[in-house]
């Protein structure tokens, strides 16, 4: 009897343990809805937003952006610079360690500096670091790794030398191409190093699975100095481009995070549940690049027709209902250290006015009614909302000079890979969203160098020298007098059909806490948690 009561009495009290414990012990486990497979999870590698979500919650870099979209130490606790703005001295944390325990070290971000500007390496984004000493001239290789301007002053201090006074170089260092790699690990595995059970970060989380074009799953990393504040356990990334069924499966539950969701959904999400839905103007800018090695789209006078014909104005608020606005430069406004950007001399007519010069440039050109026929392949990345510009845009061409459109679309990783491969074509879909708040950062994709992201290869020694000149001017005033000079080339030109600047559009569900809508679109897990 005394016994059944004690195992009695034990039952409860178990019982009692496990329910108090449950809660405890349950994952908090977040789903992000994001929009496309990841090409890469080699840092060297990345170009687009996706992978950048994901690569930023497996390292850290010297500095990151917080949830507010303000610039904030990394792995670096603290950094001084030298009066002449061209020395930058990080002191590392003492606790940064990567995922396999070992000590985060000033030589893992030279390791992986030199390996970005390696020429080997090919990284398509080798040029965010140019304002490294020496780093021109690694990448093309005319000059060794090792005059790299980068320097392991002991374990846990980084010197880094400039070519010249760059003020946004903080803010640059939060890229992904900035993201050190575990130097034991990349020579063990090689190019296997980014695989589950390989890959040691130093970020929030660690790789645990990859299935590509169905989930990726990333966990806690015990190792990460801040860990003790990061409240997520799991985060698993979804790669669904089908913006329908990411709606589709966020109202199901399924999902706690969407990214880019077809705009013509936001007045009925808005009305099922408005503090759901977020629209944040972004410095990122939609456009149509023309190839300029192809005819007739090596003729200003075509591609300057093909612009002006472009109504922005229904293509924002018809197609995006107002999310986007309608523009005509490539640098978005709102940059504080620029101003205005330039624009066309087309810019400020009426549409129809608009239509009728830009007939005529076509024939004088020699294309449209009574010239040669003018037929157009537009590409763009398979996406509702981009299918529908690529339609409306193939109309206005159709009614306003008889051109034949044909549209071809691919998944996002597919079709930049095409571009960024120097892939031949007429006009392509493409957006640019700013690496850091500088106008030259979206000038720069059209310098006739950066092989990568000049998708039409446009080439104009003025501009070159202009882009050249103002990376050596140290005055803001001057400097940014000389951008605007370079921009207006391209206003000129029409290399690029500035169209929209675009708006980040994510859902979050009302037990996402921790969420902060910023211009950066910048979000990483460890600042995020689960409210059940």
């Amino acid at each position: 009897m005394t016994l059944m009561k004690l195992n009695f009495r034990t039952a409860l009290l178990l019982g009692s343990l496990m329910l108090g414990a449950s809660p405890a012990l349950a994952e908090a486990v977040l789903h992000r809805g994001n929009s496309g497979e990841p090409q890469t999870l080699d840092q060297s590698q990345t170009s687009i937003d996706i992978e950048a979500f994901i690569v930023k919650d497996l390292y850290e870099g010297l500095t990151v952006y917080d949830a507010d979209g303000k610039i904030v130490p990394g792995a670096a606790e603290s950094w001084t610079v030298s009066d002449d703005g061209l020395v930058y001295t990080f002191k590392l944390r003492a606790d940064a360690k990567w995922s396999d325990g070992s000590p985060v070290t000033a030589e893992d971000f030279v390791f992986s500096m030199r390996r970005v500007e390696d020429p080997k390496t090919a990284a398509g984004y080798a040029n965010i670091l140019y304002p490294i000493k020496n780093a021109q001239k690694v990448n093309k290789g005319e000059a060794k790794l090792e005059e790299l301007g980068v320097k392991s002053v002991d374990e846990k201090t980084l010197e880094i030398t400039l070519e010249q006074p760059t003020p946004f170089f903080i803010e640059l260092l939060s890229h992904q191409t900035a993201l050190p790699i575990n130097k034991a690990s990349f020579e063990k595995n090689g190019a296997e190093f980014v695989k589950p059970g390989k890959l040691v970060g130093n970020g929030a989380f660690k790789l645990t699975e990859h299935v590509p074009n169905d989930h990726l799953t990333v966990v806690k990393n015990e190792n990460y100095w801040d860990a003790a504040n990061v409240k997520l356990d799991k985060v698993i990334f979804y790669p669904i481009d089908d913006q329908a069924a990411n709606v589709r499966r966020y109202e199901a539950g399924e999902l706690d995070l969407v990214y880019n969701f077809s705009s013509d959904q936001i007045d009925r999400l808005r009305a099922a549940n408005p503090k759901q839905v977020h629209v944040t103007p972004a410095a990122a800018t939609y456009y149509y690049p023309f190839d300029t090695r192809t005819e007739p789209f090596n003729d200003v006078r075509v591609r300057r027709a093909l612009s002006m014909s472009v109504d922005r104005d229904f293509l924002a608020n018809e197609i995006y209902d107002g999310t986007k606005l309608p523009v005509y430069s490539l640098v978005p406004p709102g940059l504080e250290s620029y101003g205005d950007p330039e624009k066309p001399d087309f810019a400020g007519l009426s549409q129809l006015d608009r239509e009728d010069k830009a007939v005529e440039l076509m024939k004088e050109a020699g294309y449209g009614e009574g010239g040669k026929p003018l037929n157009i392949e537009l590409r763009y990345n398979t996406n509702p909302n981009h299918e529908r510009v690529a339609t409306a845009v193939a109309d206005m061409w159709k009614k306003t000079f008889g051109a034949t459109v044909t549209l071809m679309n691919l998944d996002i990783s597919s079709h930049y890979a095409y571009l960024q491969e120097g892939g031949k074509f007429n006009v392509a879909r493409a957006g640019w969203t700013a690496d850091y708040a500088d106008a030259e950062n979206f000038l720069n994709l059209n310098v006739s160098t950066n092989k990568t992201f000049n998708y039409g290869h446009y080439e104009n020694p003025e501009f070159d020298a202009l882009m050249k000149k103002s990376y050596a001017e140290r005055d803001p005033a001057a400097r940014s007098k000389i951008l605007h000079e370079a921009e207006a080339l391209i206003a000129r030109d029409q290399p690029i059909a500035p169209l929209m600047n675009d708006a980040n559009l994510w859902l979050v569900a009302d037990k996402v806490k921790g969420w902060g809508d910023n211009p950066n679109n910048e979000h990483l897990s460890k600042y995020l948690s689960i409210a059940e």
